[in-house]
């Protein structure tokens, strides 16, 4: 848990900048949820690219191999090692 702040701050001012100055194109927003469990806290990352090929631009053919960063590996006790693909049909705003 005490690593959660860490990750968290890695992925905000590390990783998605540096996707960001790689230029790469289609991705269009990061989103970071978190869920506390009695001992740890769990990521949920959602990265939205369009098209498809953004995806592949970003991760290399191999794109549904999960892209964790080496710094991010030396703070995380599990993470998972495939990454799903979804379309997505349709964004609300419900302001």
């Amino acid at each position: 848990m005490e690593n959660a702040p860490i990750y968290e701050d890695m992925l905000i001012y590390e990783v998605f900048p540096e996707v960001k100055r790689k230029g790469i194109d289609g991705l269009e927003k990061a989103s970071i949820s978190t869920l506390k469990t009695e001992n740890e806290v769990d990521f949920f990352l959602v990265l939205q690219f369009d098209p498809l090929d953004a995806v592949k631009s970003f991760a290399g053919e191999n794109y549904k191999k999960a892209y964790i960063p080496d710094n991010a590996k030396r703070v995380l006790l599990r993470y998972d090692t495939t990454a799903q693909h979804f379309d997505l049909k349709k964004e609300l705003i419900l302001s």
